[in-house]
């Protein structure tokens, strides 16, 4: 049994000879055929020849023709940043100065729809047998595109406007994956990254119901789900369970085996979740091969899904992936080939900032990458827009672990899940983004202790 027959017996909760794989492919797979992630994502004829490539050199069961967050905010009016590494952003929101509710839909024609839908089509008719995902935006981080950072007071101030804000986006990603479905999708992923910011009792007052409904719409339809998080999820894993996805996804910031224990208990299947830096990015192919290997080992041939902890970073090696196939399809030749292999901490060492002698309040946002992460770049956005009007008394650094330094920053304050923010060198936001009234309060604190 392979490809889309594996994983659709998985997803039903049945037992399978092997562990199946889907290669979150996003802008990486542009550099196998040479391309720019800006060139792929508005081309459908570059994209299709990129996914085409990626199927044939990373033997997945399962793909997704395209992983972009932007989309629908796109079409709904926000403004996007064109990256050649990375997807596109946000850097607008039509709803900052107002949470009103809009009344546009979006249609088959609108926006980068109608090359997504291509592609799928395509792709779905050169290669019947391999799952095909359709990834939406999830209605919380639609929100929060359209509104800013506002949206996380607001959920204090303005709880109906909220409310009616995240049923609006919920209807119109349902429009969105309807298409998906239409064009072949097997599967639809509601991918909300915000998710892991906020609080299960926020979870269950803004999102419990739309994502009920949702799931709901997809299993009418007769398409399995998958509800797609990043971050230190950890808290909501039961939430999550509870609005009846069949899937849910999971990034490296959660324990897998410990939420493996509450989806189990749901007859939800988890996905998930090598190491997007420190292994797929950083790493070498026996890296991606141990730690793969390791992961199927821990967690069996039942209701589980290796994959990455989102889609994997531009500049990741393709050989990484190619050695992931490897051991999903072959794992007692590759476990014979790493007996001998000794993984190297090739990490740089570095020196923290003299915290106590700083002229300066220093906030350090501690990120996978501001510009490919949603949450990351919301938790950035918080701590420049809190910094605003305190001048050259507080400077806003990121530190993206896309980069090694990162890293070993990370190692030396004891910070172990993303996003986080630091003032002063103390943590104070792990996998929360705050409102921006509380870093002020923080924020003139440090300032009243410079020396």
């Amino acid at each position: 049994m392979q490809g889309k027959a594996l994983i659709m017996e998985v997803l039903k909760g049945k037992p399978v000879e092997r562990c199946p794989w889907v290669p979150y492919t996003g802008s990486q797979i542009a550099n196998l055929k040479g391309y720019t992630a800006q060139e792929m994502f508005k081309d459908a004829d570059k994209l299709y020849a990129c996914c085409l490539e990626a199927e044939a050199q990373y033997l997945p069961d399962g793909m997704t023709p395209m992983f972009d967050l932007q989309v629908e905010a796109e079409i709904l009016g926000c403004d996007l940043t064109w990256y050649d590494n990375t997807p596109p952003t946000v850097c607008s929101h039509p709803l900052e100065a107002e949470l009103v509710i809009p009344d546009k839909r979006i249609s088959r024609e609108d926006g980068r729809i109608p090359l997504i839908l291509d592609v799928m089509r395509r792709f779905k008719k050169a290669r019947p047998d391999i799952a095909m995902y359709g990834l939406v935006c999830g209605p919380f981080t639609l929100a929060s595109h359209l509104r800013g950072t506002n949206i996380f007071m607001d959920m204090y101030d303005n709880e109906d406007g909220v409310k009616a804000l995240v049923n609006h986006c919920e209807e119109r990603v349902r429009e969105v994956a309807g298409y998906y479905v239409e064009a072949g999708c097997d599967i639809i992923a509601a991918v909300d990254p915000l998710v892991s910011q906020i609080s299960p009792d926020m979870f269950a007052t803004f999102l419990s119901e739309p994502y009920t409904r949702f799931f709901a719409a997809m299993r009418a339809q007769g398409t399995p789900s998958s509800f797609f998080v990043c971050g230190d999820a950890t808290k909501n894993i039961e939430p999550m369970c509870l609005t009846k996805p069949d899937c849910i996804a999971i990034d490296e910031n959660v324990d897998i085996v410990a939420a493996k224990k509450i989806t189990d208990a749901h007859d939800i299947t988890i996905s998930g979740n090598l190491q997007l830096t420190v292994t797929m990015l950083l790493g070498t192919q026996q890296d991606n091969q141990k730690e793969a290997l390791d992961l199927m080992d821990k967690m069996g041939t039942r209701r589980f899904i290796l994959a990455p902890g989102c889609d994997v970073p531009f500049d990741a090696p393709a050989a990484n992936l190619v050695g992931v196939g490897e051991a999903v399809r072959n794992p007692q030749t590759v476990r014979k080939a790493l007996e001998n292999y000794v993984a190297v901490d090739n990490l740089p060492d570095i020196e923290l900032p003299d915290y106590d002698t700083l002229d300066h309040v220093l906030l350090e946002a501690v990120t996978i990458d501001s510009k490919t992460c949603a949450a990351c770049g919301y938790m950035v956005a918080a701590a420049e827009a809190a910094a605003k009007a305190y001048g050259d008394k507080v400077r806003v650094v990121e530190r993206s672990i896309m980069f090694p330094e990162s890293l070993s920053f990370m190692k030396k304050v004891g910070l172990s899940n993303l996003p986080s923010l630091l003032v002063q060198g103390k943590i104070r936001h792990v996998s929360l983004i705050p409102p921006v009234e509380t870093l002020r309060e923080e924020i003139e604190e440090a300032i009243a202790r410079l020396p």
